[in-house]
């Protein structure tokens, strides 16, 4: 939980004022039932009304500076819990930001969704009682308990039956219920994970008809999440009743001692009103005790989990003074890469990775699913990082390189399209935030996006839905790499990003691509031979491994691997 302390530091001086209001209001709370037992036990019983009124002014002034004190903690806890909740999950999410694919892995989305949302709400909420209600319900029950005692000793002996009971209920009460509150946030991380898959996949699930089996594994899902509740629910619906009956019973244990007492004359009526008062104050600290651990199980559920996101550490080598190049060429190097997703040697994705691209080279990669195209180029702005060999561009490891000015240098068009909600403008320029109309013009010609931009009513202006759902997916694909074309790189890469443009479009592409970056060095991953067959050079994966390299002409004649995936595309008799 050391992640608190920073916003403890910063928040401490609003959240004491709160309690200060909160004490000032519980001391009003506690005055107004002696008060009021001298109005009976002197004022009405000797019949001396300027007594009951004198007292009655005070008690008015006590209650009105326990309100002033009442609006004061309200504002306070309002104010600190709202900007401490907001900060919290700005920090969060900054750090997810800063994770590694490789720490992302470890974590499914919708849990850092959930850890977001619910879990910072839990810690808001705690903090907000903690300054309304919760500080205040000890106060109130000790400060009863004292007035109690000093009102009468003899009477408060039936608080010494009924306080050990009730701890015990509260000791329970946290012991049994921290366990099945943590079932809880983590059968909510479940029910949100098949409910995000849902949304993602709905074509899929509306393709296939699988209404039944999706309704069917929510409805699991959700019935888990149902019983995990209601089993933490329990804990509340047995041990609260348990208090309540526990401080009835010392209620009625008062009236019935306060009875005999008063006969014999050793305790006036006002004292039994303003102990039964006390009383009463007493039980609903102790329910709103009760209810406070409860939270604070929740709470403490949910800080665990955020700090989890908080102590995970960055996988990835970062040099304590990284190198900042003023001018990227782009000439990439693999010297002896090995590289495997589950940090062991045993099932490597690449294996002995060797070649050079030279700047302004375009590079073809192909291979069979699974060959590691991916895999390869996600290394290049270290995305992921090497298991074993280097990774250099311009002769400079990317580990010693500065991630900000390395990924700058970069553009990447990714095998799986993502647009944001907004305009197609604000989606290209996501690639140059400050370039001007005719630069997003220009990058959306090249990428053959224009004319059919151009032909939607609003044009640029044009809003996406989620994920560009008003796109088809050729048109996702160009608006894609328009975004990444308009960053000038020195090294862009197309990830399979052409799989759903026609053959005369891509070519198109692969024109333009020559015609105006002829600087820029080029990888192309393709599953269709005729995307790279234009390349300079053709890097051929199979099963992570070389399998060969040169150019269309040379790998005809020497590449086992890249003859067969030739005469399957295209056919033998072409060949």
């Amino acid at each position: 939980m050391e992640f608190l302390n920073k916003y403890i530091k910063k928040y401490w001086k609003g959240f004491s004022l709160a309690i200060l209001f909160l004490m000032t209001e519980a001391f009003c709370d506690l005055l107004q039932p002696s008060i009021m037992s001298k109005i009976v036990d002197i004022g009405v019983k000797n019949k001396q009304m300027d007594y009951v009124l004198k007292n009655g002014a005070i008690m008015l002034l006590v209650t009105f500076i326990g309100a002033i004190g009442a609006v004061g903690r309200n504002i306070m806890a309002s104010n600190v819990s709202q900007k401490f909740g907001a900060q919290l999950r700005s920090d969060l999410f900054k750090k997810i930001q800063t994770y590694s694919f490789d720490n992302l892995d470890k974590f499914e989305g919708a849990s850092l969704i959930t850890r977001l949302t619910n879990d910072v709400t839990q810690i808001q909420t705690f903090t907000n009682g903690l300054m309304r209600f919760f500080a205040k319900s000890p106060i109130l029950c000790i400060g009863s308990i004292i007035m109690a005692v000093r009102l009468n000793p003899r009477m408060s002996l039936v608080l010494l039956a009924v306080i050990p009971l009730i701890s015990i209920l509260i000791y329970l009460n946290l012991k049994l219920g921290y366990p099945r509150f943590v079932k809880v946030q983590k059968s909510l991380d479940k029910v949100n994970t098949i409910m995000r898959e849902y949304l993602s996949g709905v074509r899929v699930v509306k393709a296939f008809n699988s209404f039944d089996y999706e309704d069917q594994r929510f409805q699991k899902t959700n019935e888990y999440m149902a019983a995990m509740s209601i089993n933490a629910a329990r804990i509340m619906a047995i041990f609260s009743p348990g208090i309540s009956l526990a401080v009835n019973l010392g209620i009625v244990a008062v009236l019935w001692f306060g009875g005999l007492l008063t006969d014999i004359g050793s305790m006036g009526v006002g004292e039994i009103i303003a102990f039964i008062n006390y009383m009463t104050q007493i039980l609903f600290s102790l329910l709103r005790i009760s209810f406070v651990f409860t939270t604070f199980v929740r709470a403490r559920a949910s800080a665990e989990r955020i700090s989890e996101v908080f102590s995970e550490e960055n996988t990835m080598f970062m040099a304590k003074e990284p190198v900042k190049p003023l001018n990227i060429k782009g000439r990439i190097d693999f010297e002896g890469v090995y590289f495997s997703y589950d940090g062991y040697d045993n099932h490597p994705a690449l294996k002995n990775i060797n070649f050079t691209c030279m700047p302004g080279e375009t590079l073809g990669i192909i291979g069979s699913t699974g060959s590691g195209k991916s895999s390869l180029v996600n290394l290049i702005p270290r995305f992921y990082d090497v298991s074993a060999g280097c990774v250099k561009i311009d002769g400079m490891d990317v580990k010693s390189m500065d991630m900000k000015e390395l990924r700058n240098s970069i553009a990447i068009v990714p095998q799986k399209i993502i647009l944001f909600t907004g305009t197609i403008m604000d989606n290209i320029l996501w690639g140059k935030e400050d370039a001007k109309y005719e630069e997003v013009l220009k990058a959306a010609k090249e990428a053959q996006a224009h004319d059919f931009i151009a032909s939607f009513p609003e044009g640029y202006n044009t809003m996406l839905g989620q994920g560009g759902v008003n796109l088809s997916g050729g048109q996702k694909q160009r608006v894609s790499i328009a975004r990444a074309l308009i960053k000038e790189p020195k090294i862009l890469i197309l990830d399979d990003c052409t799989s759903a443009v026609d053959m005369n479009t891509e070519a198109k592409i692969r024109q333009a691509l020559r015609q105006h970056f002829n600087k820029l060095t080029c990888i192309i991953i393709a599953q269709r031979i005729t995307s790279v067959m234009g390349a300079d050079r053709v890097i051929v994966l199979d099963d992570g491994e070389i399998a060969g390299m040169g150019s269309h002409e040379e790998l005809l004649n020497c590449c086992d691997v890249y003859k067969d995936i030739y005469h399957s595309q295209i056919g033998r008799e072409v060949s």
